[in-house]
């Protein structure tokens, strides 16, 4: 176990080298600053946020930027624009298994995409696809023109951001001493903190959160080790901390302000919260379904690509009152991640009652921290939803408009609440209240990822993600499935 923690230590500690980009010799190094989007950000994000949007994956972004912003000839470096939607793919020819197509033939297609954007009337999935893909070929357009960023350094005597173009009217010689000495141009004038996206980039934070997570669960089942798993819990924790605080600092306001944020808060508040009731109550399935629920986040955030963005970027207006931002959001977050955890313990109880390896106590005890959970999650959820009416009013002028978001809140509000009801006076038995628990998830994720992949509507637009339909779907699914199987049939173990 300690030679474990100690090689942890050492991939933990170790950072990347930084390298010179292989392009132009060495013309643009990863951490050469630049403006883009709103922002400043290392040429590296940059590149790999660029390509990660065109294509949906960032492929040797970084040479390929460098090259076709320097005017290389487009043929030498091919770029595929990622097509999503099967309308879009209709419209622009290409069968249903095709997920891409050549940048220069869309370019042919600019006008066509359009003018059939201007004849749909609905905003409705393929809209904004079409939207996207012309978002896509826009940002592509602009890198070949290079005007997809500004550096900074001098030109013609004035200090300032100036669009990349205007760097390719200077001589070779003064071209390659401007891009090589923007960074301790900038850094003189500015600071050095958007190195810290660098870094946070480079570490893979996350990905080593995930593994210390697994290692946390295996020490569980396998040894049975409590403390041991309350020692890679709180690894965890630490861990998915420092890199909450390196989003913090890198944007200036709370990580919770798109899909990919607010699901890694919620797998941090889940385990956070597992561990403060695990101080309570010394019971390992607590701690189990919070480590469980974390690497199941970690997971969407690592695979889920084209649903959860990992890029940081200017929050649009209302969202810019940090103090609401951080109590409203904040608070809804933690009630999803409380009642993740009685999700996870009730399909927990389930299965092992389906498996008949579960005694009549031990049944009841989980019941108890399903109910103990659902408790704490009301009580945010309740919190949450005036904090966001008050919000509302503030903003808005009104403190509730039955938009889908505010509505499904009150949905998985008023479900919870009735199911506490039903079961504090007895109207809900103990294995009713477990499935009922399982299914309760459902609307959940209804408010949490339906209202912003299936309805798509409402003042929360900035919440907007494309994607995502199919997961839903898969999920309802599969919950349906296990307490169609294990819900309806069930045995005790012969254990007292």
């Amino acid at each position: 176990m300690h030679k474990i923690l100690f090689l942890f230590g050492l991939l933990f500690l170790s950072t990347p080298a930084l390298t010179a980009i292989d392009c132009e010799n060495g013309l643009m190094s990863e951490d050469m600053p630049t403006l883009a989007g709103g922002r400043v950000k290392p040429y590296y994000v940059l590149a790999r946020e660029t390509f990660k949007f065109l294509e949906g994956k960032p492929k040797d972004s970084l040479t390929r930027f460098c090259k076709l912003s320097l005017g290389k000839d487009e043929s030498q470096v091919p770029v595929s624009i990622l097509i999503e939607h099967v309308d879009t793919k209709k419209l622009l020819g290409l069968s249903q298994s095709e997920k891409s197509i050549p940048a220069q033939e869309l370019v042919l297609k600019k006008e066509l995409m359009r003018a059939e954007a201007m004849k749909l009337k609905e905003n409705n999935s393929y809209k904004k696809d079409l939207n996207k893909t012309f978002n896509r070929l826009i940002t592509y357009e602009k890198l070949i023109q290079g005007e997809a960023f500004h550096v900074y350094g001098m030109i013609d005597g004035n200090m300032d951001w100036h669009i990349f173009k205007n760097y390719l009217t200077l001589e070779s010689e003064d071209l390659t001493e401007a891009i090589q000495n923007s960074k301790q141009m900038y850094i003189q004038q500015n600071n050095d903190t958007y190195l810290l996206e660098l870094t946070y980039f480079k570490s893979h934070i996350f990905d080593i959160a995930m593994l210390v997570a697994l290692l946390g669960i295996f020490v569980i089942v396998l040894s049975k080790n409590l403390t041991w798993g309350i020692i890679f819990a709180s690894a965890t924790i630490v861990i998915e901390l420092i890199g909450l605080t390196m989003r913090v600092i890198i944007s200036g306001r709370a990580p919770i302000t798109n899909m990919y944020e607010t699901v890694l808060f919620s797998g941090f508040g889940a385990l956070l919260i597992a561990l403060i009731i695990l101080f309570f109550r010394k019971e390992k399935t607590f701690l189990l379904a919070g480590l469980g629920y974390n690497i199941l986040c970690l997971f969407m955030m690592k695979f889920a690509n084209n649903m959860l963005s990992s890029s940081i970027s200017p929050l649009v207006p209302v969202l810019r009152d940090n103090f609401w931002l951080s109590t409203h959001v904040t608070t809804i977050i933690l009630s999803y991640a409380a009642l993740a955890l009685s999700w996870l313990v009730a399909n927990i109880t389930l299965i092992k009652l389906r498996l008949g390896k579960l005694s009549k106590a031990e049944y009841r005890y989980n019941e108890g921290l399903t109910y103990t959970c659902i408790k704490i999650g009301v009580v945010l959820l309740a919190a949450g939803i005036i904090l966001g009416g008050v919000w509302a009013d503030y903003s808005w002028g009104r403190f509730w408009g039955w938009d889908p978001k505010e509505t499904w809140s009150l949905i998985v509000l008023l479900f919870y609440m009735a199911l506490l009801h039903g079961k504090y006076t007895s109207w809900i038995n103990t294995h009713r209240f477990v499935m009922a628990t399982a299914a309760g998830f459902m609307t959940v994720m209804m408010a949490w990822f339906g209202v912003n992949y299936i309805l798509a509507s409402g003042l929360h637009s900035y919440g907007f993600s494309e994607g995502g339909a199919v997961f839903l779907g898969s999920f309802f699914l599969i919950q349906t499935f296990i307490i169609i199987v294990c819900g309806v049939k069930f045995r005790y173990s012969n254990e007292a």
